[in-house]
């Protein structure tokens, strides 16, 4: 009973019946879309410089004002429909406005990429160029949200979110890029990406029609439409196709950067050297490689190679080439373009490196100050007169406990005396080294004068 409450609450809600327009209503929509005459043409050639200019400029609000003006969707939508109920009439006209404003889209993004003084695929164009199964989602469901939202009494913003989300204009201006620089990369990514587009939009608005049951024309040939309906699920599966092995490559290029990462991280950490940048060269037939490039203290590059080449195994690089860079290629490729906030980390990470062995050498330095009693000597015999001979000291402690602790140091004082020499005298002794020396202690230690020989 429970689960027949749940069932009932679930169809209420997904009802569609009550909200839908009647099949004439929504087909007098979808059919004055289709149509690519007058100001349609015009909005859509003036849509496409829009777009080109947002992709020349890497400006992703330029592109969404486009995808908005672009009337694309209503020749896709029509295919759709078409094929949904039947109407070849309809599939023919949608499919030749279709390939008509696909035409005049890539000329006259060609034709503004032709005579534009910035020839350089930014970030946005190269976006456009490698479609994965995610596109072929976006298309899918957003054609699915299209049909419902023309189906539907209140529409909303959906179709502009749809022109949005699904991209269709982007895609064609790239084509037209591709076109005009001659780079086939471009040329064929981008038009895979649009044909990916439009086919599972109008699969999603076919599916759609199915499901809101609209009826077939009065005049359709089910043969007929069964073998068009054939077609569709035929082109549908060869357009996946190619998008399943991109996303598979695309997801394998994924783990290589994050191995990759992880092996940097781990692997690449030396006392006064550091690693700048990162070159990943990914390759799907042919050994992948990484470049470092190394800032600080040179080190052996064949020998830091060999040794950084046996460790790659144990991040799943296998078979990746590693190149290092350092010295005066690596001077070269900073200057090349190293981003500044790298070289500011770097330089600032270098310099403590090196503030480190200043204060190292300083130490060191006092350490032998301390051990020239030459001066010290004739003082001391003034307050001490039965010292004879002096050295001062410093001695590191060593134990055999193995842990990461520093050992201890001391700070010692070596006499030879003749005469009589009291605990108290040595004591006073120390006293007056620390406050010459100045010194935290001092150990006073007698040494026999059998000992110096």
């Amino acid at each position: 009973m429970l689960w027949d409450s749940l069932k009932q609450q679930t169809e209420r809600f997904f009802s569609l019946s009550d909200y839908l327009v009647t099949q004439a209503e929504a087909e007098a929509s979808i059919r004055e879309g289709v149509s690519f005459r007058g100001t349609n043409i015009v909005i859509l050639v003036l849509a496409i410089f829009i777009a080109s200019l947002g992709l020349n400029t890497n400006s992703t609000a330029v592109i969404i004002g486009a995808m908005l003006i672009s009337p694309l969707m209503g020749p896709i939508i029509g295919l759709g429909l078409a094929v949904g109920i039947q109407d070849f009439a309809l599939l023919r006209r949608s499919g030749r406005n279709l390939a008509a404003a696909a035409i005049f889209s890539i000329l006259a993004s060609a034709i503004y990429f032709l005579i534009s003084p910035v020839a350089e695929g930014h970030s946005e164009l190269l976006a456009r160029t490698s479609p994965t199964i995610y596109d072929v989602l976006i298309g899918f469901f957003g054609g699915g949200a299209g049909i419902v939202a023309l189906g539907s009494r209140s529409k909303g913003n959906v179709i502009p979110g749809v022109a949005i989300a699904t991209a269709l204009m982007p895609p064609l201006c790239t084509v037209g890029y591709g076109l005009a620089t001659l780079q086939p990369h471009y040329f064929f990514g981008a038009l895979y990406l649009f044909l990916i587009n439009s086919v599972f939009i109008g699969l999603a608005t076919f599916i759609g029609v199915k499901l809101m049951k609209y009826q077939p024309v009065k005049a359709a040939d089910p043969a007929r439409a069964r073998r068009v309906q054939k077609w569709v699920y035929g082109v549908a599966t060869l357009t996946l196709l190619p998008s399943i092995y991109l996303t598979y490559n695309m997801l394998r290029e994924n783990r290589f950067d994050l191995n990759v990462d992880h092996f940097v991280d781990t692997e690449c950490r030396w006392p006064e050297t550091r690693v700048i940048s990162v070159s990943k060269d990914w390759h799907s037939s042919q050994p992948s490689a990484i470049t470092l490039t190394l800032v600080g203290a040179t080190m052996p590059r064949d020998s830091l190679t060999a040794a950084l080449a046996s460790r790659l195994s144990y991040y799943h690089l296998d078979g990746t080439k590693i190149s290092i860079l350092q010295g005066d290629m690596a001077d070269r490729q900073l200057r090349d373009g190293a981003p500044a906030n790298d070289m500011l980390a770097a330089t600032q990470s270098l310099l403590a490196s090196r503030q480190q062995t200043i204060d190292s050498l300083r130490a060191e330095i006092a350490l032998r100050d301390l051990g020239s009693a030459a001066d010290l000597l004739p003082e001391v015999r003034v307050v001490f007169p039965p010292v004879r001979s002096l050295a001062v000291t410093r001695a590191v402690f060593a134990d055999d406990n193995r842990s990461e602790a520093p050992s201890d140091t001391v700070n010692l004082a070596l006499v030879n005396v003749h005469g009589h020499f009291t605990a108290a005298d040595r004591r006073r002794l120390a006293e007056y080294l620390e406050a010459r020396l100045r010194v935290a202690a001092i150990s006073v230690v007698e040494v026999p004068a059998s000992d110096l020989r």
